[in-house]
């Protein structure tokens, strides 16, 4: 592996001053728009659900169309890159992003909107692999730690705040303009790009469609992402749907490996886990995101449905993640060089553990600023995950190979927050489920607090059912506030497990944002 700062640059070099920093808010507006777009419209389901005339369990649909056909775009960066031109892809995918941004505030009706999300997801494959890769590129071998540093906290930042920034404008607006607000984001991130990287497109080639292993992967996503967003809904396996979806992905996916490791142009390029770094990072991110992930869905859920918070003040208590995030990543970075990666990324696990068992200790009286504090002091590892892991996992790929091995990356990203979504509320509402059955054991007339509490509810006036109804609503709380602790909990073992794991990994020592050898 070679350090970047040494490595040997083929292509245009570098840009600087003015250029460069206009280059980077155009890409980091691209990245933004596309992740955030992931989560912004999770908060306004209801609202579209009911403006259209559909049921709110039709309605996540607007969700699950654009992730399903994001994942199954991720994957094909690489091949198109080379097919296109990494700059021409990128700008083409801003433009087209946007403009099916506008299409879908303007849809008349439901199918149309999902239609359009469809289009949405698919365009939008490209903008965040490649937007790393063009970053980095375009900044001098020193400093592609703080390039990657300042992509990383668009990638990271911008889920956290979408259900905030849906929440506001569904309440204030209307729901057309959680889309509306990508058009002069996406102007500007493809204008920027247009006129800055002209004469810098990297080579093409013609390479023949994989058409064996990209209908593979059609199937095989879909039916993956489409069992894990509707799985909760229907009730998982007892649902002859979801075990057909499962089966479906399970024989294309299995096809799919087996093809595309003897294809010769592969729409996957399956060989990057050849390389230790790559294989051992991937691993690492995706285990890591699919945690992490699942307590960015917790979180709010907790706050809303067991504490009683409105939406908006949920997402105050979840955006302090960000701040020290937005401080440190590019401070990070930076000094990517000076620093052994794996110090870096198993201080991040080391962070979230502490952080996971600190929230394993609320209780339903923990008040508003307990709870932000502990979101405070998860940005710092936030900002100590990403930047090392995504440096590490592509520290040693060639140039050629990059947007494939990002795409790549990515893709195994996306279909982290997918799986650990999944996981995270399946657990914890059946663990509250658990929870609530012990707890009703103990409400018995035999039971001096049960007595007490039922004399203290009589004497506000109420009686039978009132007083039944409000001991079941208090032993539901609870059996939610317990399962919460128990998520928190067992992502405090998994994070510690990352950290210890993440020293299997060997990148150089002194490496910084390598760009390959």
């Amino acid at each position: 592996m070679t350090n970047a700062a040494s490595a040997p640059q083929a292509g245009p070099a570098p840009l600087k001053g003015g250029a460069l920093a206009l280059l980077t808010v155009g890409l980091a507006f691209g990245t933004f728009m596309e992740v955030l777009d992931t989560s912004i419209a999770n908060v306004a389901v209801p609202t579209i659900s009911g403006s259209l005339g559909v049921a709110t369990s039709d309605g996540t649909w607007v969700i699950s169309s654009y992730s399903v056909a994001a994942a199954i775009a991720v994957p094909l960066t690489g091949w198109l890159a080379r097919r296109v031109g990494e700059v021409r892809l990128f700008t083409m995918s801003v433009l087209a992003f946007t403009m099916a941004s506008a299409l879908c505030g303007l849809a008349a009706n439901f199918p149309s909107l999902i239609a359009f999300r469809l289009l949405q997801g698919l365009v939008s494959g490209p903008m965040v692999p490649l937007s790393q890769t063009i970053l980095m590129r375009s900044y001098p071998p020193e400093k592609r730690g703080l390039a990657l540093g300042l992509w990383a906290m668009t990638v990271i930042v911008a889920p956290i705040f979408g259900p905030v920034m849906g929440g506001w404008i569904t309440d204030n607006y209307s729901w057309p303009w959680i889309f509306y607000i990508n058009l002069p984001i996406g102007l500007i991130a493809a204008a920027s790009s247009y006129f800055l990287l002209r004469g810098r497109e990297t080579k093409t080639t013609k390479q023949r469609i994989d058409a064996v292993g990209l209908a593979l992967l059609v199937v095989g996503v879909s039916c993956l992402q489409m069992m894990l967003d509707l799985g909760k809904d229907r009730d998982w396996f007892n649902s002859t749907f979801i075990v057909a979806l499962a089966l479906i992905a399970a024989v294309a996916l299995a096809f799919l490996l087996a093809w595309e490791l003897t294809d010769n142009t592969p729409v996957i390029d399956l060989t990057l886990f050849k390389d230790r770094n790559f294989a051992l990072g991937a691993l690492i991110i995706f285990l890591g995101y699919m945690t992490f992930f699942g307590s960015v869905v917790i979180f709010p859920l907790w706050l809303q449905t067991v504490m009683g918070y409105t939406a908006g003040l949920a997402g105050l208590a979840t955006a302090p993640v960000g701040l020290l995030a937005l401080v440190l990543s590019p401070l990070i970075g930076r000094n990517l060089h000076r620093l052994d990666l794996r110090m870096v990324a198993s201080l991040a696990f080391t962070v979230f553990a502490i952080v996971s068992i600190w929230n394993g200790t609320f209780t339903l009286d923990v008040p508003f600023g307990h709870v932000i504090l502990p979101r405070l002091v998860q940005g710092i590892g936030v900002a100590c995950f990403f930047v090392p892991m995504t440096t590490i996992t592509l520290s040693s790929i060639s140039d050629e190979r990059l947007a494939s091995a990002s795409g790549l990356s990515n893709f195994l990203r996306t279909l982290a927050g997918a799986i650990g979504t999944a996981i995270s509320t399946t657990f914890w509402e059946n663990d509250a489920i658990y929870h609530h059955a012990v707890l009703s054991e103990s409400v018995t007339q035999y039971s001096p607090s049960t007595t007490a509490y039922q004399s203290a509810l009589g004497s506000l006036g109420m009686t039978g059912n009132t007083i039944s109804a409000q001991l079941n609503a208090l032993v539901t709380q609870q059996g939610y506030m317990m399962a919460t602790n128990d998520f928190f909990r067992i992502s405090c073992a998994a994070f510690v497990l990352l950290a210890v794991l993440v020293w299997i990994t060997k990148p150089k020592r002194g490496a910084g944002a390598a760009m390959g050898h």
